[in-house]
């Protein structure tokens, strides 16, 4: 059976005066389910808190919009790190960790997360688990087992865990005081991929920034790799596969353009226009180029490996650069002067090719 590999757009699932919560649902993008990958977006309005909570799958944050605060308890820790955070910041999030975000700026904070659910409830989703608010997890216990943990009178317990009627995302009153982000606290915990140093830089082409284990060995733990790509005007993206077997997540941040997915037998399994906001996961092995409309595109991916590696079916680190003439001959069934003319063509750009004038 086939599998629709059409891009979506997240849809609101809750939301109040400090913001809103989106996700994409694997029933109407089915690749998630397929690839054990859940994807998600948090949005708060100026003093909007989403509250402590931890997850079943482990994920890579990536701030889209605005800048706020972050606050992480790693497992096992007796402090959270309390982090600034801002557009193009990247976080790994292994398992067990329990964040909070807050925005106290004008401009809505809006973060993505991209993760692997294959140890998650179910396959394709995040379940979040809240700490508090009126599903958190105190408000299952009874007030006897809340008050022997945490060694409160029972009235103290009721009024404790029943304060909040809120769940999942509060606003917080004007002047509220919250913690203040510790600079030190960042330090191997978030990576601006805007700012770091480019991995592939290509003339009117584009660039790539690669999230890995080198820059943020965090992501070993989460067991993604990431990158951040930006597409010149009217620049193409070579055809290419990810060699090791994993799967390619695209959130598109701005811009529009064209794709094309090939997969068995040669078959062109995906043609569309992608835009800001869409959603498109490539399964493991198939081919995948794109073509920018023409203002520039950007798109923010994981691949479902910490350390990832590609082929490239076009340009100067092609295969087709390291394959002998002869084999080239034989496998088109070309005369030697056509295989010349082939071979001579994208010896200067590498992934990225500028538009033709």
């Amino acid at each position: 059976m086939e599998i629709d590999l059409t891009p979506k757009l997240a849809k609101k699932l809750s939301g109040g005066d400090g913001g809103s919560y989106f996700s994409w649902s694997p029933a109407e993008l089915p690749m998630l389910r397929e690839g054990n990958i859940g994807a998600s977006k948090l949005a708060l309005e100026k003093n909007g808190l989403s509250l402590p909570s931890y997850s079943d799958s482990a994920k890579v944050a990536y701030v889209l919009q605005g800048s706020g605060t972050a606050g992480i308890v790693l497992p096992e820790a007796e402090k959270e790190k309390v982090i600034a955070i801002k557009k193009g910041d990247a976080i790994a999030l292994p398992f067990g960790v329990v964040t909070w975000w807050y925005n106290k700026d004008d401009t809505e904070l809006v973060v993505l997360f991209l993760g692997d659910t294959s140890k998650g409830h179910k396959a394709g989703e995040f379940t979040e688990f809240s700490l508090t608010g009126s599903n958190g997890i105190f408000t299952g216990f009874s007030t006897e087992f809340v008050g022997r943990a945490w060694d409160l009178e029972e009235d103290k317990v009721k009024a404790l865990v029943g304060s909040q009627k809120s769940s999942g995302i509060v606003k917080l009153s004007d002047g509220f005081s919250m913690p203040e982000p510790k600079e030190e606290d960042r330090k191997g915990m978030a990576l601006n991929c805007e700012e770091a140093p480019l991995d592939v830089d290509i003339k009117n082409g584009g660039r790539v920034v690669v999230l890995n284990t080198q820059n943020l060995p965090l992501v070993g733990e989460v067991g993604l790799g990431a990158d951040l790509v930006r597409l010149d005007g009217g620049a193409m993206c070579s055809p290419g596969f990810s060699c090791d077997s994993a799967f390619q997540v695209t959130y598109i941040i701005r811009g529009s353009g064209r794709v094309q997915v090939v997969g068995v037998d040669g078959k062109r399994v995906l043609e569309t226009r992608v835009k800001a906001g869409n959603l498109f996961i490539v399964p493991r092995f198939f081919v995948v180029s794109k073509i920018d409309d023409g203002e520039g595109m950007e798109w923010f991916s994981i691949i479902t490996t910490p350390n990832p590696i590609f082929t490239h079916l076009a340009g100067r680190t092609s295969v087709w650069k390291a394959l002998s003439p002869q084999v080239l001959e034989a496998s088109f069934n070309v005369s030697p002067e056509v295989e010349k003319h082939f071979r001579s063509k994208r010896t200067a750009d590498a992934i990225f090719f500028p538009p033709t004038n």
